[in-house]
């Protein structure tokens, strides 16, 4: 920790805020409304191929199973992540 001129510490890292709102929450929305924006704009039937089987099912559905499999292996990797910094 260091101290600022006034004699009060600090840990050195600013947060950033956008209109009083933190950075994160902003780009985390603008992240999920473009997201749900995309999935909208994708509702047609797709063939999806696995291994041993195919399925038919809207895009939308594929697309949000995707994104859900990345938001858990970042939220996993994320926390291993802090784990190792500690």
């Amino acid at each position: 920790m260091t101290k600022n001129p006034n004699g009060s510490s600090f840990s050195g890292r600013k947060k950033s805020e956008i209109a009083g709102v933190p950075t994160r929450v902003v780009v985390g929305v603008v992240v999920a409304a473009l997201a749900l924006w995309f999935l909208l704009a994708n509702l047609d039937k797709v063939k999806i191929q696995f291994w041993v089987f195919t399925v038919t099912a809207p895009l939308w559905i594929a697309l949000t199973a995707t994104l859900a499999a990345g938001a858990v292996l970042g939220y996993l990797f994320k926390g291993r992540r802090e784990n190792q910094e500690r």
